[in-house]
């Protein structure tokens, strides 16, 4: 590669697009700085070797073979955008060779955690029902509409994994006064009580606490862990707020904990996406719904293309990647959880 020619970047950023995270002058610096090859995901293995040869970098995460990495001795990088890790790359070869593979995922932790604020307001005070009821003209007033309404300030309150997301939600109920609990079994108790959180068992998370947030990323081990005994030993009124993945409950346990007033909860995302229009919880009783739209602001996905380019940035100077996250060998295998099929 002589001086002037630019280092090769792969674009495969599906379900993503350059538009969606490069702002207008992000991408103008992008094109400038590289030469960009735009592909089909599904089809890197059938790009000529003068292009995989030279590529320094994916950005996406499209599916690869041991042999297709065997053709690109250049590559540095491959840059996740999507931010689910994906059990499509023979990952053991790309950690034996230095390669690293890095999630943006992050930039939707602050988002989803206010998100999550709001659900855990809105079942603690009613007011998605209050305001169903105005609008029907059934409103009740003063005290008469606050029956079952309590207070965030100084409740107890117990959090399910403590990776990105866990530490903003944290962050964004340190003005309540309220009791943490969090159970996390890859984090030692340190750096949970570095955190301001009390180490907790799954046990004491789901009986001691008045509101429930389950952030904890889909695993080999934890797919469907939180059934019908874990919702009948909550607290009875308690808040179960599902802002991960759909895939660590069991969803028909939990609507059914709903129905029978023993638990309120709120969900951002489902066992199916889209959700059918004849599902149950499209009508469920004290469940408040959002169709997986808490992380996807446009300014969150702006700041994944930032993050892309000042890791390549320093990649390109020899240095390792500070802004996105890298996966780790011992975890990323055992990651289960699946983009939003969309229509």
């Amino acid at each position: 590669m002589t001086n002037t020619e630019r280092p090769l970047a792969i674009s495969a950023p599906e379900p993503r697009t350059l538009d969606l995270i490069f702002s207008d002058k992000a991408r103008a610096e992008l094109l400038a700085k590289y030469e960009i090859v735009e592909a089909d995901p599904e089809n890197i293995a059938g790009l000529g070797d003068d292009i995989l040869g030279k590529a320094r970098y994916i950005i996406g995460q499209p599916p690869l073979s041991a042999e297709t990495l065997s053709r690109m001795p250049a590559l540095r990088s491959i840059l996740n955008v999507e931010s689910n890790l994906l059990n499509n790359m023979p990952y053991d070869v790309l950690f034996q060779r230095g390669i690293h593979v890095v999630t943006t995922g992050q930039v939707f932790a602050e988002p989803v955690a206010e998100i999550g604020l709001g659900f855990a307001l809105a079942l603690a005070r009613g007011i998605v029902d209050a305001d169903v009821a105005f609008r029907q003209g059934n409103e009740l007033w003063g005290g008469e509409g606050n029956a079952s309404a309590r207070l965030v300030a100084g409740s107890e309150i117990g959090i399910v994994g403590f990776g990105d997301l866990g530490k903003a939600l944290r962050r964004v109920l340190s003005g309540f006064r309220a009791r943490i609990r969090v159970f996390d079994p890859w984090l030692p108790q340190s750096i949970l009580e570095e955190n301001g959180v009390e180490p907790a068992s799954m046990e004491d998370v789901l009986t001691k606490s008045d509101f429930v947030f389950v952030v904890a990323a889909v695993t080999s081990e934890n797919k469907g862990f939180l059934g019908a005994d874990a919702f009948a030993s909550m607290r009875k009124g308690a808040a179960f707020i599902l802002l991960s993945r759909a895939d660590v409950v069991d969803f028909n346990a939990l609507m059914a904990a709903v129905s029978s007033g023993h638990i309120v909860a709120a969900s951002d995302v489902y066992p199916e996406e889209p959700l059918p229009s004849d599902h149950p919880v499209r009508s469920l009783k004290g469940f408040i719904r959002s169709a997986h739209r808490a992380g996807a602001l446009d300014s969150a996905f702006k700041k994944m293309g930032d993050m892309v380019l000042e890791d390549m940035d320093l990649m390109d100077r020899g240095l390792p990647p500070m802004r996105c996250k890298r996966a780790e060998r011992e975890t990323v295998s055992r990651m289960r959880s699946k983009p939003v099929a969309v229509n």
